[in-house]
């Protein structure tokens, strides 16, 4: 996974196939659009092994496209190594945290620091709920809290490295479109 000198970020929920695909899609684009894409290890997988394999879900992928990101991601469970070779595994809601710890307790050698994604949002909203099975609650709307913190977490994880040349303010601009 993560080699020498990358940063990386793993984004989990419980079967990856809507909130943590939408963010690490969100993430990859700003990542891309920062000219730093290259120096990140990006991905995301599941507390569950429900959706191995699968495509995310086509209302997520629908709101991306909408907002001009793709995502060719497929569906997989979070492993052992993960806990070893991603310095960041950003996780939605309590459940998916929980069970992050519980397994990374399991892991002799784990270095990854396991938080919630919504620990970033500047609005507090820590929780980012599965929209799976209630879509007339919104999947829309909290697929967008997913990739709102992801936009929120990438300008302070490279701040130093692109302090002043614009990123900030175009990926603020992205925010409030999404």
């Amino acid at each position: 996974m993560a080699t020498s000198g990358k940063k990386s970020a793993l984004f989990v929920c419980l079967g990856n196939i809507c909130r943590s695909p939408i963010a690490e899609a969100v993430f990859r684009k700003m990542a891309a659009d920062a000219g730093v894409v290259e120096k990140w290890v990006i991905d995301s997988g599941a507390t569950s092994d429900w959706n191995i394999g699968s495509s995310p879900d086509a209302r997520g992928v629908a709101c991306l496209r909408k907002h001009g990101v793709e995502t060719s991601h497929r569906a997989r469970q979070v492993t052992n190594d993960d806990f070893m070779t991603f310095e960041y595994i950003l996780c939605m809601d309590e459940s998916n945290l929980s069970e992050l710890n519980r397994r990374a307790n399991l892991v002799k050698n784990a270095v990854a620091k396991v938080e919630l994604l919504g620990s970033y949002d500047p609005k507090k909203q820590r929780i980012i709920e599965d929209p799976y099975y209630d879509w007339a609650s919104g999947l829309h709307s909290k697929s967008t809290i997913a990739a709102k913190t992801s936009q929120r977490i990438f300008p302070c994880s490279h701040a130093r490295e692109e302090r002043n040349n614009g990123n900030q303010e175009r990926h603020e601009e992205m925010s409030e479109e999404i």
